[in-house]
């Protein structure tokens, strides 16, 4: 079943119609949002020690369209769907390294927050003498004591 028929609307062409534009528009945003951050991962991760983010581990785009049984337009979609949904967990990656670089301290819990992946290895929130024992850590591992703190 095509796209623009899922889920029962009385005019799924219509609602197609509508939200195709929306849907197609991110890629102006994602593509100039993922031109600056791979400026960012390139030039300064090296500075500081951090490890790249393997971009083709994240953003599949090739691979669908070798499924015999999607039209066309569900191909584009579909690579559309793997660039801009992969480039956001690539995205994710990369501000998670950056954040566990530079703050390493979890948030303060508030029913509701959810905490992201890489937040599990931060130190517990207003644990002072944590922090200062994981920053001298990385100082004694990297012999770098000019580290924003």
């Amino acid at each position: 079943m095509p796209a623009w028929q899922h889920k029962g609307s009385k005019n799924p062409i219509l609602r197609y119609l509508v939200a195709a534009p929306l849907i197609w528009l991110m890629i102006i945003p994602v593509a100039i949002s993922d031109i600056f951050l791979e400026i960012y991962h390139r030039i300064c991760f090296p500075i500081f020690g951090i490890s790249y983010v393997e971009r083709s581990r994240y953003i599949r785009i090739m691979d669908r369209e070798k499924l015999p049984y999607l039209s066309w337009p569900e191909r584009i979609g579909c690579a559309y769907c793997g660039y801009v949904n992969g480039w956001f967990h690539y995205a994710s990656v990369i501000a998670g390294r950056t954040e566990s670089y530079f703050c390493a301290i979890t948030h303060l819990e508030v029913r509701g927050y959810i905490a992201s992946e890489h937040e599990k290895s931060f130190v517990k929130y207003g644990d002072e003498a944590a922090l200062k024992k994981r920053y001298a850590a990385y100082e004694m591992q990297y012999g770098d004591d000019s580290r924003a703190h």
